[in-house]
């Protein structure tokens, strides 16, 4: 059974950094992506970060020059660099990973438990 478990989250004053990381466990063919989103309270969840095979990553606007996406595929992990956190940034984390199982089925969409990262001012 694939699971994606995440660890990292926590307080943070405003301007400090926090690292999130992602874990997929179980068997698997192949993983496209392997990213993170965020929701605060009373908001939809919302893309913050994605890494495509090949290096490619894609930001939200929001995050762009503060928070870096990195993924080892021969770990499958991935990381979040944040820094110059902002109160805004609070929010619970999703660990999210595009992932085939094997070499006859289609790429299903898998998810992290979450966790929380609270910027204090």
């Amino acid at each position: 059974q694939v699971q994606l478990v995440e660890s990292g989250g926590g307080l943070v004053q405003a301007g400090g950094s926090l690292r999130l990381s992602c874990a997929v466990s179980g068997r698997t063919f192949r993983i496209d992506d392997m990213g993170w989103y965020r929701q605060a309270p009373g908001k939809q969840r919302e893309l913050v970060a994605v890494a495509i095979s090949r290096g490619s990553t894609n930001y939200a606007d929001s995050v762009k020059g503060r928070f870096t996406i990195s993924r080892d595929s021969a770990k499958n992990t991935v990381h979040l660099q944040m820094n110059s956190v902002q109160s805004e940034d609070t929010a619970v984390y999703y660990c999210n990973a595009g992932i085939r199982r094997d070499i006859t089925s289609l790429t299903v969409r898998y998810w992290g438990q979450g966790t929380q990262v609270t910027v204090s001012a």
